[in-house]
């Protein structure tokens, strides 16, 4: 399981929301270039990148920031918030996105989500699966839909989906630890999808206890910018996972 950082960009700047509330915001720094950079330093290979201003929008408006970013570092980046047209995608693959997260436009335009997995493959495309109240939350976390979580991952697994970032909105951002249940269930359920965890993350025994499931990653952020993980931390990780990796034997048959 590997960790994936998250930067959330309000004005330009990078901030984290509680429980998705755009009214409790904390702003970290004023250039998201610079925690991206620091990530980078540590090891930090991937990237998870959102424009809260898009998402509440419902169209890209940091793509400048982005582009600052792919620019001016190696991460691979995914990137999400207020992708809801041809137009905005392409923007954020022109940006320099490697993937690009759909949630909303999944929920509300699944023909033309369907035609991006179609286009640019599942391997470029994330479903975004975010849970509040028991149902797939969109806009930012601002609505429910009508779709309840297994629905809705067997709807697009029908339609060739790979990658899955879930947040259990009720857990973002507080420090409380992760759905650890809801990661069990996704896990058991759906083991042909690569599950990236996110929300609510406050410590290393966090990370260590949602890696006892076969999850692809964890998204982590506010407990990096609280300081109850640290960026060396983070790169210690991903390079032993590298590592392991590398060490792995071949299969015999």
């Amino acid at each position: 399981m590997i960790i994936i950082p998250a930067i959330d960009i309000i004005d330009g700047k990078a901030v984290r929301l509680t429980k998705g509330d755009y009214r409790q915001k904390k702003i970290y720094n004023e250039d998201p270039l610079e925690v991206a950079r620091m990530f980078e330093d540590a090891g930090i290979v991937r990237l998870h990148l959102v424009d809260l201003d898009g998402a509440k929008q419902k169209k890209i408006i940091n793509h400048k920031v982005l582009e600052r970013i792919a620019s001016n570092t190696g991460l691979q980046i995914d990137f999400g918030g207020g992708v809801q047209s041809d137009h905005d995608i392409r923007l954020a693959f022109d940006s320099g996105a490697r993937q690009v997260t759909g949630g909303s436009i999944a929920v509300k335009n699944p023909g033309l989500f369907e035609n991006w997995l179609n286009s640019y493959g599942a391997e470029r495309i994330i479903l975004g699966a975010d849970v509040l109240n028991g149902k797939i939350a969109v806009s930012g976390w601002q609505e429910d839909s009508s779709w309840d979580l297994d629905t809705f991952l067997e709807k697009y697994i029908s339609k060739s989906i790979r990658y899955v970032i879930s947040t259990d909105v009720s857990k973002d951002g507080v420090l409380a630890g992760p759905a650890v249940d809801l990661y069990n269930d996704m896990t058991l359920k759906f083991p042909q999808l690569e599950i990236i965890a996110s929300g609510g993350v406050a410590s290393m025994d966090d990370i260590i206890e949602l890696d006892k499931f076969p999850l692809h990653g964890v998204i982590v952020g506010k407990a990096i910018y609280e300081n109850r993980i640290t960026i060396k931390e983070l790169g210690d990780w991903n390079q032993n996972l590298k590592h392991r990796t590398q060490n792995l034997e071949p299969r015999t048959k």
